[in-house]
């Protein structure tokens, strides 16, 4: 599909002039032309009806005149459309999983993780439309990788036409990147259940039981969301967001697992647990060059 706009046309006001935007390290830094929202629509297999919709997907609050047209919106929107496609497969696709497991797989699916991955993936980091005073961050910071991905998604919700048109739009988008990382969390031992194998450790090398404390929720009382952060003695460790305190639980947890060195990334990119055997043989190595010092 070919954008409209002949050199006799008047062309919309979110489209520049005809000289490519200069790119930064990643990102760029203006307005998008013609020929790069082409590009971004092969990078997402989609044609949009409403271009406009696409190119606010990709523009950064340090660029946009406004808060309200810059990307944030349709982020807000995009997460809770990514949460329900999500869950929708996790329920059509596992008929007799109970409520708590498929908590602890979309846990990992949504995360900030999962979809700052898929965005590099697709390239979609480069085509972020940012201010000058962040063209510089080698790389983008992942949170904001993962941002795009879901303010793309808000936007190909809304450019489909809504409620039934829109989720399908997403899942055809979504679910070939997602699919995988679904069935592997699913056949995983441990089922992603990032609070247990936490606990077990603290337990096992601290003599201490991990506590998670609720730092901020915000949101009407039907559709919260929570802050929550695991605290293991006097030690704190990042905290995350989630829309029950059960995924905010999950989540932090991983973020403590992930500080503490006991997961690390596979060549598919998945998230996986360090062998404990290996965690014991390392402390008493450790305790045993300590000992002949």
């Amino acid at each position: 599909m070919r954008i409209t706009g002949g050199p006799n046309q008047t062309r919309p006001r979110w489209l520049s002039g005809s000289d490519p935007v200069v790119p930064g390290a990643q990102g760029k830094c203006g307005r998008m032309n013609q020929e790069e929202v082409e590009a971004l629509e092969r990078l997402l297999g989609r044609s949009f009806n409403d271009h406009e919709l696409l190119v606010r997907a990709m523009r950064h609050a340090s660029i946009a005149d406004t808060r309200a047209e810059s990307n944030e919106r349709l982020e807000f929107l995009g997460d809770a459309v990514l949460g329900l496609v999500v869950c929708a497969h996790l329920y059509e696709t596992f008929p007799e999983m109970l409520e708590g497991d498929m908590t602890k797989i979309k846990s990992v699916a949504v995360s900030r993780k999962i979809c700052a991955k898929i965005a590099r993936k697709l390239g979609l980091d480069k085509h972020l439309l940012l201010g000058k005073g962040m063209l510089g961050a080698q790389p983008l910071p992942s949170s904001l990788s993962a941002a795009v991905l879901e303010s793309v998604i808000g936007a190909i919700y809304l450019d489909a036409g809504g409620p039934s048109e829109g989720l399908e739009a997403v899942r055809d988008f979504l679910m070939p990147h997602m699919e995988s990382i679904v069935t592997k969390a699913e056949e995983s031992g441990h089922q992603q259940n990032f609070k247990s194998v936490l606990q077990q450790f603290a337990q096992d090398q601290f003599e201490a039981t991990p506590t998670y404390v609720l730092l901020d929720e915000k949101g009407p009382d039907h559709a919260k969301c929570f802050e929550v952060c695991v605290q293991i003695g006097a030690n704190r460790y990042p905290s995350s967001w989630g829309q029950s305190k059960k995924e905010s639980e999950q989540i932090a947890a991983l973020h403590a697992l992930d500080e503490l060195g006991l997961i690390f990334e596979t060549e598919d990119g998945d998230i996986a647990i360090v062998d404990q055997t290996e965690v014991s043989d390392l402390d008493d190595a450790r305790a045993e060059a300590r000992s002949e010092e």
